[in-house]
C-alpha cells in the first residue's frame, strides 16, 4: 500500500530538473542577439499549439465531470460477480471514469501483512491514505472497496495507480501457508475478469507484484507467492467457455 503524497513530490521534482544545455566550460561560445520577429511569431504559435494540446488532453480526462455527463452510480454496485461491497474511505481513492480518462493495463498483487478484517478496517480509515480495489480472504471471499473506474491509492506511484487495479490478499509475505488454494483460485478468477474487461494480457508484464512498482519500498507479495501457478489459474479462468459473453 502507499499514498499519493510521494507521487506528487516525485512529479514536482522531475518538473524542476533543468533542461540539458551547453552552459559548461567546454561549450562553444555564441553571439548574443535578440529574437527576430519571425522567431517570436513562430515561438508564440508553438506555445499556442502546445497549450491547446495540453488543454485538450486535460479536457479529455475531465469532460465526464460536467453536469449531466457524470456516470450514474448505484450504491453497492460491484464490478466482479460474487464480490461483496464494503466501501473504503473516500480519502483513500480518487473519483475517475476509467478507462475513458485513464487506460487500465495493469493488475497489482498485494499482501496485507495482516488479516482480512484488518485490511477492511484500515481501508475505511480516512487517515490511512491508501486502499485497494479488492481484498481477498483465505477462504476465497472477495470484498470490493473501490469501483474499478476510480483510482485507488494502492501502489504508491501516481501513474501506476491511474493505470491499474489493486488486489489485496490477507496474510503475511513470510508465511507460505497464508496463500490457500481457495485464495489462489478466487483471486485468479477476479484477475481474469479484470483482464477480460480491459483487454489486459495475462503475463508477468501486466500482472505484477507491489514490489515491482517503481519507487516502492514494499516487498509483497513476497517469495512464497507462486506466480507460475497463479498465471496458470488466471489463464484457465479466462478461457472458461462459461465466461464468454458474461460479466466477470
Amino acid at each position: 500500500m502507499g499514498d499519493e503524497n510521494a507521487e506528487h513530490t516525485e512529479k514536482a521534482t522531475r518538473a524542476e530538473q533543468p533542461e540539458p544545455g551547453g552552459s559548461g566550460a567546454d561549450a562553444e561560445p555564441t553571439r548574443r542577439r535578440g529574437p527576430t520577429r519571425r522567431a517570436l511569431l513562430l515561438g508564440g504559435a508553438a506555445v499556442g499549439v502546445g497549450a491547446a494540446v495540453l488543454a485538450r488532453d486535460e479536457l479529455g480526462r475531465l469532460w465526464w465531470r460536467l453536469p449531466g455527463v457524470v456516470k450514474k452510480r448505484k450504491e453497492g454496485e460491484v464490478d466482479a460477480r460474487g464480490a461483496q461491497w464494503t466501501a473504503a474511505s473516500s480519502a483513500n481513492w480518487r473519483r475517475a471514469d476509467r478507462p475513458s480518462d485513464y487506460d487500465i493495463d495493469r493488475v497489482v498483487i498485494h499482501v496485507v501483512q495482516g488479516g482480512y478484517a484488518t485490511a477492511l478496517k484500515v481501508f475505511k480509515d480516512p487517515g490511512h491514505g491508501a486502499a485497494a480495489h479488492y481484498v481477498v480472504r483465505k477462504d476465497g471471499h472477495v470484498a470490493q472497496m473501490i469501483r474499478e473506474l476510480d483510482v485507488a491509492f494502492h501502489a504508491g506511484n501516481r501513474s501506476m495507480n491511474e493505470r491499474s487495479v489493486g488486489i489485496e490478499h490477507e496474510g503475511f509475505v513470510d508465511k507460505k501457508s497464508s496463500f490457500t488454494d481457495a485464495m489462489y483460485v478466487s483471486s485468479a478468477r477476479l484477475t481474469a475478469g479484470i483482464c477480460e474487461r480491459y483487454d489486459i494480457p495475462v503475463d508477468r508484464e501486466h500482472i505484477i507484484g507491489h514490489v515491482e512498482v517503481e519507487g516502492t519500498d514494499h516487498t509483497d507479495p513476497g517469495p512464497h507467492w507462486d506466480w507460475e501457478r497463479y498465471l496458470r489459474l488466471v489463464r484457465r479462468e479466462r478461457d472458461r467457455p462459461a465466461r464468454a459473453g458474461t460479466p466477470a
